[in-house]
């Protein structure tokens, strides 16, 4: 039943790219993006300083990490490697966890209950940061006169949903509310085989509590990096915007990437949000431009940037050759 969901919201969304494609003007799309020419390597580029800032960001989350240049080369191999199977995979982008896991054990012997709770902890700094982004974003939107009032309300919908999801998410790990409700089952004897999990559970929390409340200045160096990390994500659009020839400003950059970020974040269950990625860029590129070619061309062009890192990413798990049994049965020792 999973798979053929999947395969269904796999084709809702290029049923939706199809719609977007039949209702643009394709050889003015093409003039579009014949003009990008060199302007693609420093779209590439500002995707490169974001992913290796990423890289920083969970880092900063593993004790047993040393902050040399080595080890943040390493962690990145094992970040983008991760992140082709999040971007590919219908998993709330959380399909390639495992797999960064595994790596991280193998090579760089970094156990299981560290790794997990050092890519959770970066997964909720880099959504704290996205909510600041976005409530940025939303401030900037309310003050423009281009975009209508429903747009305002799906963002400022979208705002409230991210951030309560995002206090949510914190307050489990801050307060130790899975170490409780762990401890409430183990009481009963329906549960008593459950013991190891909840020891394993019990243990993260304490390395939840651990950074959160006696690492201040990683934490906030933390979401300083993160919150780099998505302003980077408008550069992208301002950049890439500036070379198909309609050039807007970082803040209808800012609000475009913030929009985009949000829906995506909405449509986990559709791989690599196609189709609604692509609407978001044409929704809101009409609106600047007052044409849809080019907020296609701009949905194009970022299409094309992450497919190379996806198509990297997957080259680089091949060449470090993970334990690819342990991640076909999801069987993850302690």
């Amino acid at each position: 039943m999973s798979s053929l969901l999947k395969i269904l919201f796999l084709v809702l969304g290029i049923a939706l790219l199809g719609v977007i494609l039949w209702r643009t003007d394709l050889p003015q799309l093409g003039t579009l993006l014949s003009q990008v020419s060199w302007g693609f390597a420093l779209v590439l580029l500002a995707y490169l300083a974001a992913s290796v800032i990423d890289a920083a960001t969970w880092l900063m989350t593993i004790p047993t990490a040393r902050y040399t240049p080595g080890w943040l080369y390493h962690i990145y191999n094992v970040r983008i490697a991760g992140e082709a199977f999040n971007t590919v995979m219908p998993a709330a982008s959380m399909g390639g966890e495992p797999v960064k896991a595994i790596l991280l054990k193998r090579y760089y012997d970094i156990g299981f209950r560290e790794s997990a709770a050092s890519l959770i902890m970066a997964r909720t700094i880099n959504t704290i940061a996205l909510v600041i982004f976005l409530a940025i974003g939303f401030a900037m939107m309310l003050a423009s006169d281009v975009y209508s009032p429903l747009y305002k309300s799906i963002a400022g919908a979208g705002l409230v949903a991210v951030a309560i999801g995002t206090a949510l998410f914190f307050a489990i790990q801050r307060y130790r509310v899975t170490s409780w409700f762990g401890s409430l089952l183990s009481r009963s004897a329906w549960f008593s085989r459950l013991a190891t999990a909840i020891d394993h559970l019990k243990d993260i929390d304490e390395r939840f509590v651990a950074f959160y409340a006696g690492h201040h200045g990683k934490v906030i160096a933390a979401l300083f990096l993160a919150s780099v990390n998505w302003v980077l994500g408008a550069v992208e659009i301002y950049i890439t915007m500036y070379f198909i020839g309609h050039p807007i400003s970082m803040v209808d950059a800012w609000i475009i990437e913030a929009m985009t970020q949000m829906l995506r974040a909405g449509t986990f269950f559709i791989p690599a949000s196609i189709g609604v990625q692509e609407g978001v860029f044409l929704v809101l590129g009409s609106a600047l431009t007052g044409s849809a070619a080019p907020g296609l061309a701009l949905a194009a062009v970022r299409r094309a940037r992450e497919i190379i890192w996806v198509v990297w990413g997957l080259v680089v798990f091949y060449v470090l050759k993970p334990n690819t049994e342990m991640l076909r049965r999801n069987d993850v020792p302690s």
